[in-house]
């Protein structure tokens, strides 16, 4: 594979973010290394950085939950580098209402303009790896599905575009059958729906196979390890079979929602039966993958945040990753300075957050 060009964040900008209320970040091209003591803000600085690439938090459930607690609207402005030219993002957060108005919780702008979310996201890459990703093996299957939409929605437009008219659909499709069984509405209400679902669910099996498939193809795998995708399809035939039965319960119980996949170590469910040194060494195998699913699906080298992981990694797992870290801009948070090799730290931009 030819080497491809990385994805540079030189500046960010947070106002009324979590913990700050008006601070900058310059990071070098390369090595970024964090440094301070817990509740220094060093998650919530990534947490920005991944904000403004995704969209999405990896641990907020809502958007007011990072505005700072005493304030009504939050910025976070970031200048990204591409191949030479340099883009201007913007994410406006509120929460749904300033000055007695109502207003979108969510704003978006390249080089000071206002954009549609899906044209915002093409502009700016990261992936993240935290300690709280060992979710993605040992939790629930909503929290994999949520994984794999981060992933697809950042590395495929078409998946992006299948995914948000899948879930608006859905939304609409559950009321329909809610009405039907409370309020005897016809059937056929539903026909539009079921075709909106079948077609963009259809889009979102495929990719999320096309995704799951390369990280078996790996050599990140350590062990005998393989992901088994268990899907479900939603066609016009399984929704006709399960047509009272969504009646009754007023949902649709078929379709990539309900989608869940499992890794397996020599056959057997790391979710269920594997010790935390397997898990652990799942979760590292799926994020290396995903950094290189990224990279290949938009041709350039995505921004790696690593937070406070290598304190989680035994020493066979941190000397890869060590290896993996300068493919790509990448920015580390630590609170043991020690954790990090010293050849590396002469190379790294070393930025120190105080209490």
């Amino acid at each position: 594979m030819p080497c491809l060009s990385k994805m540079i964040l030189k500046q960010i900008q947070l106002q009324n973010f979590r913990n700050y209320q008006n601070q900058e970040f310059k990071f070098s091209g390369g090595l970024n290394l964090l440094i301070g003591p817990n509740t220094t803000g060093k998650t919530n600085l990534l947490e920005a950085i991944f904000l403004l690439a995704s969209r999405k938090s990896f641990r907020a459930r809502m958007e007011e939950e990072m505005i700072n607690y005493h304030k009504e609207i939050a910025r976070i402005k970031g200048k990204v580098s591409l191949d030479s030219q340099e883009i201007n993002l913007e994410i406006v957060l509120t929460r749904g209402e300033l000055n007695g108005s109502r207003v979108a919780k969510k704003k978006y702008l390249v080089n000071g303009v206002s954009r549609r979310m899906m044209d915002f996201l093409e502009n700016f890459r990261v992936v993240y790896f935290g300690p709280q990703d060992l979710e993605i093996i040992v939790d629930s299957p909503s929290i994999r599905r949520d994984w794999l939409d981060l992933v697809l929605e950042q590395a495929d437009r078409d998946y992006r575009r299948a995914s948000l008219s899948y879930k608006k659909g859905l939304r609409q499709r559950n009321r329909l059958l809610e009405q039907i069984r409370d309020e005897g509405k016809p059937r056929s209400t539903l026909f539009f729906w079921d075709k909106l679902l079948v077609e963009n669910g259809g889009v979102m099996t495929q990719k999320r196979q096309e995704f799951l498939d390369f990280i078996n193809q790996q050599p990140e795998r350590f062990g005998k390890m393989g992901i088994y995708y268990d899907k479900s399809i939603i066609s016009p035939q399984r929704l006709e079979k399960y047509a009272e039965e969504e009646i009754v319960a007023g949902a649709t119980l078929v379709g990539p929602h309900r989608d869940d996949f499992e890794a397996m170590i020599d056959g057997k469910s790391l979710h269920a039966y594997g010790s935390r040194g397997e898990q652990r060494t799942a979760v590292f195998s799926l994020k290396l993958a995903e950094l290189e699913f990224m990279a290949q699906k938009i041709g350039k080298r995505p921004v790696l945040l690593l937070d406070d992981i290598f304190s989680e990694l035994d020493h066979a797992r941190r000397e890869r990753l060590l290896e993996v870290i300068p493919k790509q801009q990448t920015i580390i948070t630590t609170t043991d300075i020690h954790l990090v090799k010293r050849n590396y730290l002469e190379k790294m931009k070393v930025i120190e957050l105080k209490k």
